[in-house]
């Protein structure tokens, strides 16, 4: 297995709007986290872009990666990711040149090629662009020759992202499947499963971008991150308790509802059915809660199973100092692995 210096680990932030509060109370929250994380160790601190879910604020991602970054002083800060069927190319280089540019050295650009919306929403964002995500490697393309000088790829002629053009932006490729795995590879970029929720893929897609990995410029060999869903707490019983929020998130979501993030309950016997349960523990695979014993032990497993360069944490925890907490002890189990 890896040695722990070189691991890293990170943050994925939904900035979750909680039942009884707002998404001004959410960037409020996820700016301590932010400045949290980077006291404690954490390599990156990324937004995923949703749209049309009333819980979850972090639509505008790029405008709350300025908002994290200029509040805090090191830890990189990026999308995770953005979606790039949902904007031009040419939009997405401006914002992150500018991004760049405010912040030297401090920002990454994950991107998926899904919608991160339903399809209402999906029509309403792209309007003109008639995109279904099947023209992402070409997006992907225009967007890398905006970042470059030479004006290499598949820009339009005489277009030009400024800020954006000379810059040196990491781009990471996100997915929860195979087909970002094998792009990412032939590319030569890194690459983020989304584990979180999707663990059924995650090792054909880690074996996918490892069998089709080519040097480039960005990376000279693989680099995966794994995203693992995390409740730590200081006893196991209360880690579980809190972590029955994320489950009633869940539980929506197969349900195909919407809301904000519910306080915990004792338990979810009675919320769902034994069918409902059981898909919900299958996508749950890489989903931990429990004390730091606990949670130190099954990151070693993860670890040792997939081989990550790095993991990013989600925790969708209802009370804010309880979610501190949680990352704080996710920190203290990751320096003693």
């Amino acid at each position: 297995m890896k040695q722990q210096r070189d691991i890293r680990f990170s943050v994925l932030d939904l900035a979750s709007i909680v039942e009884g509060g707002t998404a001004a109370d959410s960037f409020h929250n996820s700016l301590a986290l932010a400045q949290h994380a980077e006291a404690w160790g954490y390599h990156r601190y990324w937004f995923a872009e949703h749209h049309n879910m009333i819980g979850v604020a972090s639509s505008a991602t790029s405008l709350l990666i300025g908002h994290i970054a200029g509040g805090t002083k090191s830890i990189r800060v990026g999308s995770g990711g953005i979606m790039l069927s949902n904007h031009a190319p040419l939009v997405i280089a401006e914002q992150f040149g500018t991004l760049e540019s405010l912040y030297p050295g401090r920002i990454d650009l994950g991107l998926g090629r899904a919608p991160g919306s339903d399809q209402p929403a999906s029509r309403a964002l792209r309007r003109g662009l008639g995109s279904d995500g099947s023209d992402f490697p070409e997006q992907l393309s225009e967007l890398r020759a905006y970042f470059d000088p030479a004006g290499a790829g598949s820009r339009p002629a005489g277009v030009r992202a400024v800020p954006g053009e000379g810059l040196n932006i990491p781009i990471w490729l996100l997915g929860s499947s195979g087909f970002s795995a094998q792009l990412a590879g032939k590319l030569g970029l890194p690459f983020a499963f989304a584990s979180h929720f999707a663990p059924e893929y995650l090792l054909q897609a880690l074996h996918i971008y490892h069998s089709n990995f080519r040097p480039s410029a960005a990376l000279d060999k693989p680099y995966v991150m794994v995203g693992v869903g995390i409740t730590a707490a200081d006893t196991v019983n209360e880690a579980r308790r809190l972590a029955t929020s994320q489950q009633q998130q869940f539980l929506n979501i197969i349900r195909g509802r919407t809301g904000k993030l519910q306080p915990p309950v004792d338990s979810m016997e009675g919320l769902w059915t034994m069918q409902e349960k059981a898909a919900m523990l299958e996508k749950q695979r890489y989903s931990l809660a429990g004390d730091k014993a606990a949670i130190k032990e099954r990151l070693q497993e993860i670890l040792q199973e997939t081989q990550a360069d790095e993991l990013i944490v989600s925790g969708g925890i209802y009370d804010h100092n309880a979610r501190l907490r949680s990352y704080e002890i996710v920190a203290e189990a990751m320096k003693e692995i």
